[in-house]
């Protein structure tokens, strides 16, 4: 499947984002994927594989580092200080892009399903951005970049994630 104009190309193994427009890559991000590698099933904590498109976009309006539990703000500002008030906290942080699997049986319906596994490209704690795959399934981004790349991308852009 060839996406046609935009669409967002993550590289589990470069743990890179690319912006390809008309086929060009227009902007790279650094990402952070799961840090059990890559997978489908509900429960694994990998990140999913194939064709996805952005299903929803959650937080526009709020400040940067904003805290979400359930897609919710919480009304938090991340700081160091809270981190350390909730050490086992999965920070999801300024910005939500919601994924929604493409292809029946790999990615979307049952127990494969990335939007039933809440799999997002988010923002999470910039100190915790290293390069080295750490997330529990999700797509994890500096807050300035996941704000950047929240307003230059539609709901339904698509996105291909692979190795």
């Amino acid at each position: 499947m060839i996406a046609a104009g935009l669409y967002l190309d993550i590289n589990l193994a470069q743990q890179q984002l690319s912006v390809i427009d008309d086929e060009q890559v227009r902007q790279v991000f650094p990402v952070s994927t799961a840090k059990n590698g890559a997978g489908q099933l509900k429960g694994s904590e990998c990140t999913p594989l194939g064709w996805h498109c952005v299903r929803a976009k959650i937080g526009g309006s709020m400040p940067v580092n904003s805290v979400f539990v359930g897609r919710r703000a919480t009304g938090e500002i991340y700081t160091q200080q809270l981190a350390a008030q909730h050490p086992n906290r999965d920070w999801i942080l300024s910005r939500i892009l919601w994924l929604g699997g493409l292809e029946p049986g790999k990615n979307r319906y049952g127990l494969v399903d990335s939007a039933w596994r809440y799999i997002y490209i988010h923002g999470g704690p910039d100190e915790l951005m290293t390069g080295m795959p750490c997330s529990h399934g999700c797509i994890r981004m500096v807050n300035a970049d996941v704000v950047n790349l929240f307003d230059m991308v539609d709901a339904g852009c698509r996105v291909f994630i692979h190795e």
